[in-house]
């Protein structure tokens, strides 16, 4: 995960009302939401939500930037002090999940059917993908896995990772997303373990 675009500079109260808004739509999504109902919500007036963007769709857009970009971080903190090939590949699926967690349906689909949102998300799957990559080339170089097209087996994340998200594991199997991404992380320890 990676948050692609840089933070705007805010306020002390910017910064609050930023992160209250992205409790917010994690919980209830965006689309059906109004300045109005926002505003009440957050205890602001409109004109201060404006400060922050300039359209419902742009508080949209700079609540799903933040949400990515404190994921990408809490992702990479959990691996951080991981030395096994190994656990490092599972751990950081598994942190994926948990960034994920909070993320409600109804955000996740409100983010896969408005462009700008699905094109964050959708760069966060492909650098997700990529640091999976990454974290398999470096536990081929120390030995710890076998030679591994590790661009093939990050497609195979990225798709699964993909369907994870859209709901379409949980339809189809019945596991939560966090036990989702548990088992592609084992299934793809095991697939390239020596």
């Amino acid at each position: 995960m990676v948050a692609v675009f840089p933070e705007p500079r805010l306020t002390s109260r910017q910064s609050h009302l930023r992160d209250a808004l992205v409790e917010m739509v994690l919980a209830q999504g965006f689309s059906r939401l109004t300045m109005d109902q926002v505003a009440a919500t957050l205890n602001c007036s409109k004109r201060t939500l404006y400060a922050l963007a300039a359209s419902k769709e742009q508080l949209a857009v700079l609540a799903v930037r933040h949400f990515f970009r404190g994921a990408t971080e809490q992702v990479e903190a959990a691996i951080a002090a991981t030395r096994s090939p190994a656990r490092r590949v599972t751990r950081y699926l598994e942190a994926v999940a948990e960034a994920l967690r909070p993320a409600s349906r109804v955000f996740r689909n409100d983010v896969a059917h408005f462009a700008p949102t699905a094109e964050i998300y959708e760069q966060n799957t492909i650098a997700a993908a990529r640091r999976v990559r990454e974290l398999i080339d470096e536990g081929t170089r120390a030995g710890a896995f076998r030679q591994v097209p590790a661009g093939f087996v990050g497609e195979v994340v990225t798709a699964t990772m993909r369907r994870i998200t859209s709901g379409e594991i949980t339809a189809a199997t019945g596991l939560s997303d966090a036990e989702a991404y548990a088992e592609l992380a084992r299934l793809v320890v095991a697939a390239i373990r020596r």
